[in-house]
């Protein structure tokens, strides 16, 4: 029996151990690797060539959305289910788009995990049943068509989009405005072109003005006084 090779990333020790025990029991699993962080991952996708990979979300330096988009450019076959402590957290929609299978939950049993797991490798996907349902909103949101006007969707920036949004407006870079939310560089222009996309304009200054005259975010501060 050919057995399905899988690479962890996280940069939580005793989880990892933890995982790795439970993935190194199975007789159709064969752990081939771990990493502790986002570049690890994929130094060690590119030379290993897993069938799948368990990718931790919240990483220090290159963190798992990160890690997957990138992965993903190089083998376009692995498949990578994101574990995360949440399904509350902003980044999940963003790790679909960067090519995630799926999602499973720090907090689901071994048996439920390895039976995701196998689910990913025949060809399924893992999504938690909280996040099934906000997937089937965003789906039905981006189904259904713009008005004649073409209202802009402000309404449905995240909570995330918005801190990103109200940063960008003050003047903040990327690389500032990743330090400040103790976000990746590359997770800030994702959301950056999520907010061009939803707000139907062409930079990051007009999104700042736009933010600014529809109240979104706060007005900038006038200049003080010496």
């Amino acid at each position: 029996m050919t057995k399905a090779r899988v690479l962890i990333a996280d940069d939580h020790g005793l989880f990892r151990e933890g995982l790795a025990s439970i993935i190194s029991s199975q007789p159709d699993l064969e752990l081939v690797g771990v990493a502790h962080d986002g570049v690890e991952a994929l130094v060690k996708a590119q030379t290993l060539k897993p069938d799948l990979i368990l990718m931790d979300i919240q990483m220090p330096g290159c963190d798992g959305i990160e890690a997957t988009f990138r992965i993903k450019q190089e083998l376009p076959e692995a498949k990578i289910v994101i574990v995360t402590v949440s399904e509350e957290d902003d980044n999940l929609f963003e790790a679909i788009k960067s090519g995630a299978h799926g999602y499973i939950l720090k907090s689901v049993s071994a048996r439920d995990l390895l039976a995701q797991v196998r689910g990913v490798l025949q060809g399924g996907g893992a999504i938690p049943p909280k996040l099934a349902g906000r997937m089937l909103e965003e789906f039905r949101r981006l189904s259904r068509r713009p008005d004649p006007e073409g209202s802009r969707e402000e309404t449905s920036l995240s909570h995330r989009e918005l801190e990103v949004l109200a940063q960008a407006a003050a003047g903040a870079t990327d690389k500032e405005i990743a330090q400040a939310l103790s976000l990746s560089v590359y997770t800030v222009k994702s959301h950056m072109r999520n907010l061009l996309t939803k707000l139907q304009v062409s930079n990051r200054r007009e999104a700042g003005r736009y933010a600014q005259a529809k109240g979104l975010v706060p007005p900038p501060r006038p200049p003080q006084k010496n």
